[in-house]
Parts: C-alpha cells; sequence; structure tokens
C-alpha cells in the first residue's frame, strides 16, 4: 500500500466547514486540529510507513487526527470511525468537511489497527507524542522541572490460576508443533503424556473439585505431563516459536509447582517475584500501588512539567516494576534518530521535517517524586548530573520500636559509627563490594543502660551502610526544612490531576484496551499526545507569522 495524501484544496461550497468556523471555538481541540494538522503530522510525516507502489492508503494524517481524538474521547475503533463519519467537528478537524463526492475519505475501524501495526514496526512508534511534546517546547512550555508518577492499568485479560496455566501453555506447545515443519512432534508430545486428549478443550477437568485428594492427582498430572513434554524437547533444535513455548512451559512448572519428598508435584505454597498469571497476555503481572490496593496488569509511568502541565515522557512496565526502576528513562528527553527513508518510497517535504524535528534535548533542574523515587540510585543518578532531588524520602524503620538507624551518628568520612550511649565502633567493609559496610556493636551492648529500646540480639546490635548511605541523609535532611516541605506541597500533587485526566476514559484510561506491554505503551503514548494537544489548545498555542510556535 503506497502513501495516500489528503487534498490540500478547499472547497467554496463546502457548508459544513463554513458552518464550523462559525461556532467550532478556535480555542478547542477541533479548532487547533483544523488550524495545525498537517503542520503537526502531515501525510508525508508518515511515510516510512508505506511502499512506493499500491493502492494510495487513506491519508494518514487524517487517520492520525481520528486517533487523537478517539483518545481523548475515550471510544473504541468503531465508534471512532462512527463519529468521523457522522460527526461535523471530528471531518472539521481532519480537514475533511463537505460530503459531496461520495465522500473518498471514509473508511473502516480496520484502517486504526492497521496504523497502530505500522508504528509499532517503524523506528519511531511514538511519532506523534514525540511532535506534540516538541511543539510545546518550542512554545516556552517545558520548563526545566519535573514532576514523576505512575498509575495501574489494568489487563485485558483473566488471571489464570495454576491448573488454568500449565493447561493452556501445553495446549499452546501443541499448537505451536502443530504447524511447525516436522509433523512428527506433535504426536510425540501428545503420546508422551498421560491422556494427550484431555487438552483438546480450554475447559477445567471434570473432577470433584470439593475433594483435596483429587485436586493434588490432577496437579500431578498435569505436572508429569508438563516434564515429558520438556524431556522430548530437550538437547532438540526447533523452530523459535516451539522453543518460546517450552520457556513458556517451563517458567510456569518453575514458578508454581514444587516436588514432595515422596515424589509428587504440588502447587508451591509461595508466589513467584515475577511470576506469570496469564498465558494470553505473558507480560502482564501482579502489581499493587500501595499495600492495600493490589492489581493484575501494568504501570503507566510519566513526567510532566509541573507550570504547564505538559506530559514530558511516559513508558508501561509490568505490574511489578518500581517507579524508581524508569526514573532515568522518563527523564532522558534525547530524540532518537529517525529511520533512513528507503530508497523507493518519496521524500518527505520541508514542512513533514520541520513537524518531526526533535533537535533539542530537554534537560530538568529538579525533580519531583514521592517516596517510590526516593532510593539510593535515583539520589545518585540526580546528584551525578546536577538536578535537584525533590523526591521524599522514607524514614528509617526498625522492629518492636527499636532506635532507628537515624538515631545512630553515622560519620562517612571517618568509617565510624556513635551509637545513642556515645560507643563508637568502626565500619568493616568487604573486599568485594567495598561501597558496603557494617558496623557491629558486639560485646558492648551486654551492659549498655540502653539496651531494651536498642536490640535483643545475642551478638548486639549492627548497623548496615549501603552504597548510597550519604545520599539518603542528606535528602531526609533536607526535607525536614519547612520552605522544602512548601515547595513539594505546591509541586508535585499536579501529577496526580494529570492522571487522573488520563484514567477517567473508558477505552485506553484505567482498563487496558490491548494486550502485550508493547502494544499496552503505544497506546499510552497515544493518550498522553491526546491529552497534550488539548491542553496546548486551551493554552491558545498557534504559529505566528515567522512560524514559530507561541501562546497566548
Amino acid at each position: 500500500m503506497s502513501l495516500g495524501t489528503a487534498t490540500a484544496e478547499g472547497d467554496l461550497f463546502d457548508v459544513l466547514t463554513t458552518f464550523c468556523d462559525g461556532h467550532v471555538s478556535p480555542d478547542s481541540i477541533f479548532g487547533l486540529l483544523h488550524r495545525e494538522k498537517d503542520t503537526l503530522f502531515p501525510d508525508e510525516f508518515f511515510a516510512d510507513l508505506y511502499r512506493a507502489k499500491g493502492r494510495p492508503s487513506v491519508p494518514p494524517s487524517i487517520v492520525a487526527t481520528v486517533m487523537v481524538l478517539q483518545k481523548l474521547m475515550g471510544l473504541s475503533d468503531r465508534e471512532a470511525v462512527e463519529h468521523y463519519t457522522y460527526d461535523v467537528r471530528w471531518r472539521y478537524a481532519a480537514g475533511v468537511g463537505s460530503y459531496e463526492g461520495g465522500d473518498p475519505d471514509r473508511f473502516v475501524h480496520s484502517v486504526l489497527v492497521g496504523m497502530r501495526a505500522r508504528l509499532r514496526e517503524s523506528s519511531r512508534p511514538n511519532r506523534v507524542f514525540e511532535v506534540v511534546r516538541d511543539v510545546a517546547g518550542q512554545a516556552g512550555l517545558i520548563g526545566e522541572k519535573r514532576v514523576l508518577d505512575s498509575t495501574p492499568l489494568y489487563d485485558a485479560v483473566a488471571t489464570m490460576d495454576t491448573v488454568t496455566l500449565i493447561r493452556s501453555t501445553l495446549r499452546g506447545l501443541f499448537l505451536a508443533t502443530a504447524e511447525g515443519p516436522d509433523m512428527t512432534l506433535e504426536p510425540a508430545l501428545r503420546g508422551a503424556c498421560t491422556s494427550g486428549d484431555a487438552y483438546a478443550s480450554n475447559a477445567k477437568p471434570q473432577i470433584d473439585w470439593e475433594d483435596s485428594g483429587a485436586r493434588m492427582d490432577l496437579i500431578d498430572q498435569l505436572a508429569r505431563d508438563a516434564r515429558a513434554c520438556l524431556l522430548v524437547l530437550d538437547g532438540k533444535e526447533y523452530p523459535p516459536r516451539v522453543q518460546e513455548a517450552g520457556k513458556l512451559l517451563a517458567a510456569v512448572m518453575g514458578q508454581d509447582l514444587e516436588e514432595n519428598q515422596d515424589g509428587k508435584f504440588r502447587i508451591a505454597r509461595r508466589v513467584a517475584r515475577d511470576r506469570i498469571i496469564s498465558t494470553v497476555d505473558k507480560d502482564t503481572r501482579h502489581g499493587h500501588k500501595t499495600t492495600a490496593h493490589r492489581f493484575d496488569g501494568y504501570k503507566g509511568h510519566v513526567a510532566i512539567d509541573p507550570d504547564s502541565e505538559i506530559i514530558t515522557a511516559t513508558t508501561v512496565t509490568a505490574g511489578n516494576a518500581g517507579d524508581a526502576s524508569v526514573a532515568g528513562q522518563l527523564l532522558d528527553e534525547r530524540p532518537k534518530e529517525p529511520e533512513a527513508t528507503p530508497p523507493d518510497t518519496p521524500a518527505p517535504v520541508p514542512g513533514a521535517a520541520e513537524a518531526g524535528s526533535t533537535t533539542s534535548t530537554i534537560s530538568a533542574t529538579a525533580v519531583f517524586g514521592d517516596s517510590s523515587y526516593g532510593t539510593g540510585p535515583v539520589l545518585d543518578m540526580l546528584g551525578k548530573a546536577g538536578v535537584e532531588a525533590m523526591t521524599r524520602v522514607q524514614p528509617p524503620h526498625a522492629r518492636n520500636g527499636f532506635f532507628t538507624k537515624d538515631a545512630f551518628v553515622i560519620e562517612l568520612d571517618t568509617d565510624t559509627v556513635i551509637c545513642p550511649d556515645g560507643v563508637t565502633v568502626a565500619v568493616t567493609r568487604g573486599e568485594k563490594h567495598p561501597e558496603l559496610g557494617v558496623a557491629r556493636f558486639g560485646a558492648v551492648c551486654r551492659g549498655c543502660p540502653l539496651r531494651q529500646w536498642c536490640t535483643t540480639s545475642r551478638e548486639g546490635r549492627s548497623i548496615q551502610i549501603g552504597a548510597h548511605e550519604r545520599q539518603l541523609a542528606q535528602a531526609r535532611e533536607a526535607q525536614q526544612d519547612p520552605a522544602w516541605k512548601e515547595r513539594y506541597r505546591a509541586t508535585r500533587p499536579k501529577v496526580e490531576r494529570k492522571l487522573g485526566h488520563l484514567m477517567r476514559r473508558q477505552h485506553g484510561g484505567r482498563r487496558a484496551r490491548v494486550r502485550g506491554q508493547q502494544r499496552v505503551e503505544q497506546d499510552f503514548a497515544w493518550l498522553a499526545a491526546a491529552f497534550n494537544l488539548a491542553r496546548l489548545a486551551t493554552l491558545r498555542v498557534g504559529r505566528t507569522e515567522q512560524g514559530l510556535w507561541s501562546y497566548s
């Protein structure tokens, strides 16, 4: 399919556009897209997604406009196409006002699916988000402060129990081998199982689920069938799809099952750290935002400019990933190199190159975040970059109400620790990890008058010295300043309001509308781009006579 282009010439008899010019607010998202769509994302901006020859596609500038409005309104693909077809504001935003001439720009919902797939396979899948962010930067709406936060994204699949996981994984292995070149592999796998026909249906086996013995026998049978299949595959080379199915089966067995002393398998009485919870979406995980708020799915991470509330970066991780693990990724706003234009595709026009340009790197001088980002590695990263860390750091805690770590004076310059009773001991450091250390008080604790408030250990109290002890101590001291607290409270909550705006939609909000981390991440970036465009419209961002972006 080749690149289709939208008609640039207007129609003197276009009554719908004339009507919208007088009734649609220029400060709305529809007015902004009508004026600047061809500058933000012209058709040539997507030239690398299409071939030089073939049937012309629906103009990608129109498709991108529909996808932006779709995310902003929280609509499904079918609903978005219906709005584009019958809502004059959507056609006005897309630059297609008139219904005359057989309505050549009408399309079906599968075009949106195809556009997402093309972008996902390209070198710049989030190009629309990047362009909108760059426009905000050129207009002076992105300053030097960033606020980081995350929000749960519930997955679009059902969480599977152990029985369903193993059975589904075995069926997936049979399916992968049935379509391969080796036609004898699937019969061999089914023959290795005690009852291969039992996996023909995805329904649970018909047993007495109230009988614990029957349940244990079923688990043992499933485990032995899975192990037998893995033994068939062991030591041989197979196509990637078969290898992936075998690895998934081994991972499911290892995370959920264990072997008793009597040689029978049972469900392990533990939860694996990175437990796979569905074979339909292998990327989704158990997660928790707080100790009381648990969920299954992903985490959507954002960085915003707190003054303009423009989203500057997004990413998506599995639900069990820590917020601090992607702090560097959110703050690294260096542009990605655009994909080289294939020799058989049309050359981009100058307007498209300018619209997609990301030649400047936005650097932050202050980063705000809750205690999830107040970790040693994050503080160390920000300190080395010369960035002010306005992230909360959890105070130290100790069990049974004992003295916490901050009751001890840690002198890193002399590598000593002074306890509340005034006893000083040296810090012992290891040869392999000299950045880590421990101060052991040992026998001096036996006669200490403060022992009952410090420790019950026979070996006495010990204080662990972490690799980022200095940064954590400095951050805890800084956040005691009333000025620090006032500045933090005035800035950080803005990101929670922005996340609330993103998550209020039915489709593509809190509940993921697609499967797989890559697709969810792409969808989340589109959502952020749509809300950024709406924010630009509210702030009356437009181009001056010199072609520069500014806001009034």
